[in-house]
């Protein structure tokens, strides 16, 4: 699997090459980017991407509401290619700021993502 490099939040081009990320990375970083795509977002498919909007923000912050995020930001990296399944998830709901830290199996091997919503 090969993946763009993001540089401050957008694809990165012209690094002679460097701009790509093989593997564990790559698998790494497609997890972050479909986390960070809004479902109703890209134009070209408005069903795919993380309901924060829809289902997410806005809510009380209570564990069940956490819970609800916690599953559905897990089956957005379930379906993520290249991953075969979560080894290790841990998410935070602190002062209106959500945030996750995971480890996943790939094909590749284990890979580890941080997102701070």
């Amino acid at each position: 699997m090969k993946y763009r490099k993001l540089n401050n939040g957008d694809y990165s081009f012209g690094g002679n090459g460097n701009d790509f990320y093989e593997g564990t990375l790559a698998v790494s970083q497609a997890i972050k980017t479909n986390l960070l795509l809004f479902k109703g977002e890209w134009w070209e498919d408005t069903d795919k991407g993380l309901p924060l909007f829809q289902s997410i923000i806005g809510q009380a912050g209570t564990p069940q509401h956490v819970q609800a995020a916690d599953l559905l930001i897990q089956g957005v990296i379930l379906n993520t290619p290249g991953v075969i399944r979560i080894r290790n998830f841990q998410s935070n709901y602190e002062n209106r700021k959500y945030s996750l830290n995971c480890t996943v199996e790939t094909q590749y091997g284990d890979a580890v993502t941080e997102v701070i919503f």
